[in-house]
Protein backbone atom coordinates (compact mmCIF):
# COMPACT_ATOMS: atom_id res chain seq x y z
CA UNK A 1 0.00 0.00 0.00
CA UNK A 2 1.18 3.17 -1.12
CA UNK A 3 0.92 6.59 0.90
CA UNK A 4 1.47 10.33 -0.27
CA UNK A 5 2.62 12.67 2.44
CA UNK A 6 2.29 16.45 1.66
CA UNK A 7 3.48 18.37 4.68
CA UNK A 8 5.43 21.59 4.46
CA UNK A 9 6.59 21.47 8.12
CA UNK A 10 9.72 19.48 7.98
CA UNK A 11 10.28 18.30 11.54
CA UNK A 12 6.34 16.49 11.62
CA UNK A 13 6.84 14.99 8.06
CA UNK A 14 9.91 13.33 8.96
CA UNK A 15 8.59 11.92 12.16
CA UNK A 16 5.32 10.73 9.91
CA UNK A 17 7.35 9.25 7.25
CA UNK A 18 9.23 7.59 9.82
CA UNK A 19 6.63 6.25 11.82
CA UNK A 20 4.37 5.24 8.63
CA UNK A 21 7.30 3.63 7.32
CA UNK A 22 7.79 1.63 11.15
CA UNK A 23 4.89 0.49 10.31
CA UNK A 24 5.17 -1.14 6.95
CA UNK A 25 3.96 1.35 4.98
CA UNK A 26 5.46 2.95 1.72
CA UNK A 27 5.49 6.76 1.78
CA UNK A 28 6.49 9.57 -0.98
CA UNK A 29 6.88 12.73 0.45
CA UNK A 30 6.38 16.32 -0.82
CA UNK A 31 6.59 19.24 0.81
CA UNK A 32 4.23 22.12 -1.23
CA UNK A 33 1.12 21.51 -3.07
CA UNK A 34 2.41 21.68 -6.30
CA UNK A 35 4.54 18.55 -5.92
CA UNK A 36 1.41 17.02 -4.31
CA UNK A 37 -0.27 17.86 -7.15
CA UNK A 38 1.79 16.30 -9.69
CA UNK A 39 2.49 13.72 -7.77
CA UNK A 40 -1.43 12.81 -7.56
CA UNK A 41 -1.30 12.83 -11.37
CA UNK A 42 1.34 10.62 -11.92
CA UNK A 43 1.14 7.72 -9.40
CA UNK A 44 -1.73 5.91 -7.91
CA UNK A 45 -1.86 5.66 -4.83
CA UNK A 46 -3.75 4.11 -2.08
CA UNK A 47 -4.71 7.18 -0.31
CA UNK A 48 -3.08 10.43 0.53
CA UNK A 49 -2.53 12.82 3.70
CA UNK A 50 -2.50 16.35 2.82
CA UNK A 51 -1.73 19.61 5.28
CA UNK A 52 -3.82 22.32 4.52
CA UNK A 53 -1.66 25.27 4.62
CA UNK A 54 1.33 24.28 1.84
CA UNK A 55 2.97 26.52 0.09
CA UNK A 56 2.77 26.76 -3.49
CA UNK A 57 -0.97 25.68 -3.73
CA UNK A 58 -3.05 25.05 -0.81
CA UNK A 59 -4.00 21.74 0.79
CA UNK A 60 -7.63 22.11 0.01
CA UNK A 61 -6.56 23.12 -3.93
CA UNK A 62 -4.79 20.26 -4.30
CA UNK A 63 -7.59 18.13 -3.41
CA UNK A 64 -10.48 19.99 -5.75
CA UNK A 65 -7.87 19.64 -8.33
CA UNK A 66 -7.73 15.99 -7.66
CA UNK A 67 -12.16 15.54 -7.57
CA UNK A 68 -12.37 18.05 -10.58
CA UNK A 69 -10.58 15.46 -12.79
CA UNK A 70 -12.62 12.58 -10.94
CA UNK A 71 -9.78 11.24 -8.95
CA UNK A 72 -11.37 9.18 -5.91
CA UNK A 73 -8.24 8.85 -4.16
CA UNK A 74 -8.85 8.45 -0.88
CA UNK A 75 -7.34 12.03 1.17
CA UNK A 76 -7.22 12.93 4.43
CA UNK A 77 -6.49 16.18 5.48
CA UNK A 78 -4.35 17.64 8.30
CA UNK A 79 -5.47 21.23 10.22
CA UNK A 80 -4.56 23.15 12.45
CA UNK A 81 -7.91 24.53 12.40
CA UNK A 82 -11.07 23.25 14.47
CA UNK A 83 -13.69 25.59 13.71
CA UNK A 84 -16.26 24.05 12.70
CA UNK A 85 -16.70 26.24 9.23
CA UNK A 86 -13.33 24.58 8.72
CA UNK A 87 -13.95 21.90 8.84
CA UNK A 88 -16.76 21.92 7.25
CA UNK A 89 -14.91 23.48 4.14
CA UNK A 90 -12.35 20.98 3.94
CA UNK A 91 -14.55 17.83 3.56
CA UNK A 92 -16.88 19.97 0.88
CA UNK A 93 -13.24 20.44 -0.99
CA UNK A 94 -13.15 16.44 -1.36
CA UNK A 95 -11.64 15.62 1.86
CA UNK A 96 -12.69 12.21 3.59
CA UNK A 97 -11.66 13.01 7.03
CA UNK A 98 -9.11 15.69 8.65
CA UNK A 99 -6.96 14.93 11.65
CA UNK A 100 -6.73 18.59 13.44
CA UNK A 101 -2.76 18.92 14.50
CA UNK A 102 -0.85 18.31 16.76
CA UNK A 103 -0.95 14.37 14.90
CA UNK A 104 -0.52 11.51 16.70
CA UNK A 105 0.68 8.44 14.56
CA UNK A 106 -1.40 5.90 16.06
CA UNK A 107 -4.73 8.21 15.10
CA UNK A 108 -3.61 9.06 11.53
CA UNK A 109 -2.61 5.13 10.49
CA UNK A 110 -5.94 4.08 12.19
CA UNK A 111 -7.68 6.88 10.12
CA UNK A 112 -6.28 5.98 6.67
CA UNK A 113 -6.97 2.19 7.26
CA UNK A 114 -10.87 3.27 7.59
CA UNK A 115 -10.54 5.21 4.74
CA UNK A 116 -9.06 2.65 2.62
CA UNK A 117 -11.84 0.13 4.05
CA UNK A 118 -14.48 2.15 3.34
CA UNK A 119 -13.42 2.81 -0.35
CA UNK A 120 -12.91 -0.97 -0.86
CA UNK A 121 -16.22 -1.14 0.42
CA UNK A 122 -15.45 -3.44 3.25
CA UNK A 123 -16.23 -2.15 6.25
CA UNK A 124 -15.02 -5.45 8.60
CA UNK A 125 -11.12 -4.83 8.48
CA UNK A 126 -10.55 -8.96 7.40
CA UNK A 127 -9.01 -10.06 4.51
CA UNK A 128 -9.58 -13.84 3.39
CA UNK A 129 -7.54 -15.85 0.86
CA UNK A 130 -8.18 -19.32 1.33
CA UNK A 131 -7.32 -20.19 4.53
CA UNK A 132 -5.06 -16.75 5.00
CA UNK A 133 -6.81 -14.12 6.80
CA UNK A 134 -5.17 -10.53 6.91
CA UNK A 135 -5.97 -7.84 9.14
CA UNK A 136 -5.29 -4.13 7.95
CA UNK A 137 -6.22 -2.75 11.02
CA UNK A 138 -3.46 -4.39 13.21
CA UNK A 139 -1.15 -4.93 9.92
CA UNK A 140 -1.62 -8.77 10.97
CA UNK A 141 -2.36 -12.34 9.41
CA UNK A 142 -2.92 -15.94 10.20
CA UNK A 143 -2.67 -19.02 8.53
CA UNK A 144 -5.95 -20.86 9.62
CA UNK A 145 -5.89 -20.99 13.45
CA UNK A 146 -2.14 -19.86 13.35
CA UNK A 147 -0.49 -16.32 13.80
CA UNK A 148 2.11 -15.19 11.48
CA UNK A 149 5.27 -13.49 12.24
CA UNK A 150 5.72 -11.43 9.95
CA UNK A 151 8.04 -8.01 9.87
CA UNK A 152 6.24 -4.97 8.51
CA UNK A 153 7.56 -5.41 5.37
CA UNK A 154 6.96 -8.66 5.01
CA UNK A 155 2.84 -7.66 6.13
CA UNK A 156 3.33 -5.31 2.99
CA UNK A 157 4.63 -7.68 0.36
CA UNK A 158 1.97 -9.87 1.62
CA UNK A 159 -1.33 -7.35 1.49
CA UNK A 160 0.13 -6.50 -1.76
CA UNK A 161 0.19 -10.33 -3.27
CA UNK A 162 -3.14 -10.58 -1.47
CA UNK A 163 -4.85 -7.82 -3.12
CA UNK A 164 -5.10 -9.76 -6.41
CA UNK A 165 -4.73 -13.41 -5.53
CA UNK A 166 -3.61 -15.39 -8.88
CA UNK A 167 -2.62 -12.55 -10.54
CA UNK A 168 1.21 -11.83 -11.32
CA UNK A 169 3.10 -9.33 -10.23
CA UNK A 170 6.31 -7.58 -11.58
CA UNK A 171 9.25 -7.05 -8.90
CA UNK A 172 8.81 -3.11 -9.72
CA UNK A 173 5.47 -3.56 -8.86
CA UNK A 174 6.09 -4.95 -5.25
CA UNK A 175 8.58 -2.37 -4.73
CA UNK A 176 6.24 0.33 -5.07
CA UNK A 177 3.94 -1.59 -2.85
CA UNK A 178 6.70 -1.83 -0.16
CA UNK A 179 9.03 1.28 -0.62
CA UNK A 180 8.79 4.43 -0.56
CA UNK A 181 11.14 7.45 -2.37
CA UNK A 182 14.28 7.73 -1.10
CA UNK A 183 14.77 4.32 0.53
CA UNK A 184 17.24 2.32 0.05
CA UNK A 185 16.28 -1.11 -1.95
CA UNK A 186 18.86 -4.10 -2.16
CA UNK A 187 18.93 -5.69 -5.75
CA UNK A 188 17.42 -9.29 -4.26
CA UNK A 189 15.08 -7.09 -1.22
CA UNK A 190 11.80 -8.54 -2.92
CA UNK A 191 13.29 -12.14 -3.51
CA UNK A 192 14.14 -12.46 0.17
CA UNK A 193 11.03 -11.16 1.74
CA UNK A 194 9.27 -13.75 -0.78
CA UNK A 195 12.02 -16.38 0.62
CA UNK A 196 11.01 -15.61 4.02
CA UNK A 197 7.20 -15.44 3.27
CA UNK A 198 7.36 -18.82 1.55
CA UNK A 199 9.23 -20.47 5.10
CA UNK A 200 6.30 -18.76 6.65
CA UNK A 201 3.20 -19.72 4.99
CA UNK A 202 4.73 -22.92 3.40
CA UNK A 203 6.23 -23.24 0.00
CA UNK A 204 3.69 -23.65 -2.00
CA UNK A 205 1.64 -20.39 -1.62
CA UNK A 206 3.88 -18.07 -3.57
CA UNK A 207 4.44 -18.73 -7.04
CA UNK A 208 7.48 -17.57 -9.27
CA UNK A 209 6.08 -16.88 -13.02
CA UNK A 210 9.45 -16.66 -14.54
CA UNK A 211 9.98 -13.66 -16.43
CA UNK A 212 7.03 -11.84 -14.92
CA UNK A 213 6.96 -11.65 -10.83
CA UNK A 214 5.12 -13.66 -7.98
CA UNK A 215 1.81 -14.46 -7.59
CA UNK A 216 -0.22 -15.37 -4.51
CA UNK A 217 -2.23 -18.78 -5.08
CA UNK A 218 -3.79 -20.29 -1.60
CA UNK A 219 -3.01 -24.82 -1.84
CA UNK A 220 -6.02 -26.84 -1.91
CA UNK A 221 -5.15 -28.11 0.78
CA UNK A 222 -5.27 -24.62 2.42
CA UNK A 223 -8.76 -23.76 1.16
CA UNK A 224 -11.34 -21.89 3.87
CA UNK A 225 -14.18 -24.40 4.12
Amino acid sequence: MRLLLAEDDRALGRALVDGLRHLGQAVDWVQDGRHAAHALADTHYAAAIIDWNLPRMSGIEVIAGLRRRGDRTPVLLLTARDALDDRVQGLDSGADDYVVKPVHLEELAARVRALLRRAEGNPVPLQQVGALAIDPSSRSASLGEVPLDLSPREYALLEALAARPGHALSRSQLEESVYGWGEEVASNAIEVHVHHLRRKLGADWIRTLRGVGYALYPPPDDMAP
